[in-house]
């Protein structure tokens, strides 16, 4: 009798790790099955030279950006200025670009789902619609000008992101063979914006002020003196000129580096670390299933003098441009924002939207009161600063930042804000590298690409 309780013991464990093990696989294959379908040796999908042979992506005006003729090769709109500007949104014949359509969306592309998987009626795979705009992409890559960087433009209240550049890139339909070494393919195959992350420099001042604004009650009625350098735990935080007697609003439109260095070491290291991670300069974002890269503020063991330059955006901060940019729309939104997103549509070959867009929204990123207040500040630092004519028709707010990067090179150049145009709700950022000046190099491709968004220029 106790062999056959036993024995019946056993079966019902053999039989829950069965089903438990069933349950397991049911899930994946609900989580994971277009994954699974999308790998590149599935020769129903792909061809001979591992080149995805289904599906179109187009933009979100339905130009054309990728599709297959009728011999099974992948082909790229007939611009190769715009071919050039939307690769790392659309992504490489062979794969080797993580962010792209090609890759990120494959199993939309392929038209696979749950009940025939990859196989639809018409056998052509779905129509992927961009959220993005390849005009807008085509006039981003030309402001760049041929320099490395990233820019990028979003509504901050519905997610889309309409403007998405990374360079340097190259002609999907014509790629280069790229060797080691090679400077003009330095990094070619990251989506500087979404992958990321670099040196913040002055556009970090914007997180040093939201915690001075929430921790130092007089702080609008301070007054400071710059000299052109400033004592910080006993070393010296240098700024390239002496800006002289300021208030707070003068010091963010100045940029200076002393003031921002005495306040960071004033609030402490937890206090703007924690500042840093609440505005998700330190997390990541997932735009339609691609995971940012995490940007990193560790004051871990900081001296005041490191403190003071992290303050300023330099030490050891590096961000993403992608969470920049969301953070400058919290500010626009009164301190939320919506979470970025690339995939407007899905379009079955019946015309069925298979992918219905949803917005989401980022938490708490900024306080209302406080986001209002920088809102202002930032207004100021175009008015008097970077000049409200380069901005036409724009209720534009912005910082700028000039970078240090070391090794010889020029400082990176940002350009960072949001307008407050209710019908123009967009957040942007601009980075280019080795750029020098923020407000003068990259501030001039925000303000190209703005004009054509709002003005259609």
């Amino acid at each position: 009798m106790r062999k056959i309780e036993k024995r019946a013991a056993m079966c019902l464990l053999l039989a829950a790790a069965l089903l438990l093990g069933l349950a397991f696989f049911c899930f994946r294959f609900v989580a994971y099955g277009g994954k699974w379908v999308s790998f590149a040796a599935n020769r129903h999908l792909y061809n001979s030279r591992g080149q995805l042979s289904v599906g179109r992506v187009l933009d979100r005006d339905g130009d054309v950006l990728s599709w297959v003729d009728d011999d099974g090769n992948r082909r790229y709109y007939e611009s190769e200025t715009v071919r050039r500007a939307t690769l790392h949104a659309v992504g490489d014949p062979s794969g080797n670009i993580g962010t792209g359509a090609l890759v990120a969306f494959a199993d939309r592309l392929s038209g696979y789902n749950l009940f025939t998987g990859a196989y639809t009626p018409l056998g052509t795979g779905n129509d992927l619609y961009l959220t993005l705009d390849a005009r807008y992409n085509y006039i981003a890559y030309n402001a760049l000008g041929g320099r490395k960087g990233a820019v990028g433009v979003y509504n901050y209240r519905t997610g889309e992101i309409l403007c998405m550049v990374s360079a340097p890139t190259f002609d999907p339909a014509n790629p280069p063979v790229i060797e080691d070494g090679d400077e003009r393919y330095d990094g070619v195959y990251l989506n500087r914006f979404l992958s990321g992350t670099f040196v913040p420099g002055s556009v970090f001042k914007t997180v040093t002020l939201e915690a001075a604004i929430e921790n130092i009650p007089d702080l609008f009625d301070r007054t400071w003196t710059c000299t052109g350098s400033t004592l910080v735990g006993g070393e010296a935080v240098t700024c390239p000129s002496a800006h002289g007697e300021m208030d707070i609003k003068g010091a963010l439109a100045n940029s200076c580096n002393g003031v921002f260095a005495q306040l960071a070491v004033e609030l402490g290291a937890a206090r703007l670390q924690s500042c840093a991670d609440q505005a998700g300069l330190t997390g990541r974002y997932t735009v339609s299933g691609i995971s940012t890269a995490a940007g990193r503020v560790d004051l871990k063991g900081a001296t005041e003098n490191q403190l003071g330059w992290a303050g300023v955006g330099q030490y050891s901060d590096a961000v993403n441009p992608c969470a920049l940019m969301v953070y400058m729309g919290a500010i626009g939104g009164g301190g939320r924002a919506a979470v970025p997103q690339l995939v407007l549509k899905t379009e079955t070959g019946m015309g069925l939207n298979v992918s219905p867009y949803f917005q989401h929204m980022t938490g708490n990123l900024v306080d209302g009161a406080t986001a209002a207040a920088m809102a202002e500040m930032m207004a100021g630092n175009v008015e008097n600063s970077y000049g409200s004519w380069r901005f036409p028709n724009m209720d534009i707010c912005a910082k700028s930042g000039t970078a240090e990067v070391g090794g010889g090179k020029a400082p990176n150049a940002w350009f960072a804000g949001f307008l407050r145009n209710e019908d123009a709700p967009y957040a942007f950022v601009v980075l280019v590298e080795e750029g020098g000046s923020g407000a003068d190099t990259a501030g001039s491709v925000a303000a190209k690409v703005l004009d054509a968004v709002v003005n259609g220029y």
